[in-house]
């Protein structure tokens, strides 16, 4: 009888455990050989590169990750994507997976407990990244480009996918913008680059935008420093980049259309101690935070938009560097 009691208690622990398995194990991944499963897939012809292009939060569910089923919200990711995709299609053909990224709600807990639904995220973006590289690319050369989240997404795949040295090779640049590249991933993935100037190429080109008052965000909390690049004089110390330089804010809607165009709108400079880009000058009523639990002040929506003319010029600057390479 002791025997089978120890037998049963045995089987119980053995059922628990794989409960316990299943329950902190990723979902499966989406499949991507699946045409619905994209936002863009193999979009413009006649461009000698390629951008892989990761969406930022759009999901304001109450839940932990997006359903792909919600066709309201792939709608809303799809607008995401349009808003930007003005810096990327002159030079490069686009590829942008629907994934299950971490819902807006995530963001509200503290940084250690995000980090199951991000996994669920990157599983995705992992499995669309090896899909297109396997049936897509060919050997092309790659942008990897995601605002906010996406720009974590880009990180997570330079850290897994890029170690490969075959792979690096093709790398033109990451424009992993509104998330703090930060030196401890660095340390880690030596293969990570931080941009330092305006025609590197295998680089990663990051920054968020705060007004100078602004002493940290949830996306660049107080100790953090990022390893960031400044967009109109691409320099990484603090040397301050007058208006003049600013080629054209941009401020687009969810077709893609440019609804506002600003040339000259602010200049910019580099905070040294927190590696964030301080826009001065600017009147922070107009440019509202929009985001749950970011400070008046805090530019992070419009990190891209600000200077939409130079990264545009400079995704094709980069890409010539890279051919002529």
């Amino acid at each position: 009888m002791k025997k089978n009691r120890f037998v049963y208690v045995g089987v119980a622990l053995l059922a628990l455990a794989f409960v316990i398995l299943r329950l902190s194990a990723p979902a499966e991944t989406t499949d991507y050989s699946k045409n619905e499963n994209w936002a863009y897939f193999r979009i413009g012809e006649n461009k000698s590169a390629d951008v892989f292009l990761i969406c930022p939060t759009v999901d304001m569910n109450d839940e932990e990750n997006m359903s792909l089923t919600d066709e309201k919200t792939k709608t809303n990711f799809l607008g995401a994507l349009n808003m930007e995709r003005g810096m990327y299609e002159g030079s490069a053909r686009l590829y942008a997976p629907f994934y299950r990224q971490a819902a807006m709600r995530v963001y509200a807990k503290p940084a250690a407990e995000r980090e199951p639904a991000f996994k669920i995220a990157y599983a995705d973006v992992s499995a669309a990244f090896s899909y297109y590289l396997k049936h897509e690319n060919a050997g092309r050369p790659i942008v990897l480009a995601g605002f906010s989240q996406g720009a974590d997404m880009c990180y997570r795949l330079l850290e897994e996918h890029f170690r490969d040295e075959k792979l690096r090779s093709r790398l033109v640049a990451a424009y992993a913008i509104g998330w703090p590249l930060e030196r401890k991933l660095v340390e880690r993935a030596p293969w990570i680059v931080p941009a330092r100037g305006e025609t590197d190429t295998g680089v990663v080109v990051t920054f968020d935008c705060e007004a100078p008052e602004v002493s940290e965000t949830l996306i660049t909390p107080a100790g953090v420093r990022s390893l960031s690049i400044n967009p109109l004089n691409w320099r990484t110390d603090a040397a301050p980049a007058d208006a003049a330089q600013n080629l054209g804010a941009c401020f687009t809607d969810y077709s893609g259309a440019i609804t506002a165009e600003v040339p000259g709108l602010c200049g910019a400079y580099l905070d040294e101690a927190r590696g964030v880009l301080k826009v001065p000058g600017l009147d922070t009523g107009k440019y509202a935070p929009i985001v749950p639990g970011l400070p008046v002040g805090a530019y992070h929506v419009y990190d891209y938009m600000f200077f939409f003319r130079n990264l545009q010029k400079n995704v094709a600057d980069r890409v010539n560097a890279f051919m002529t390479k």
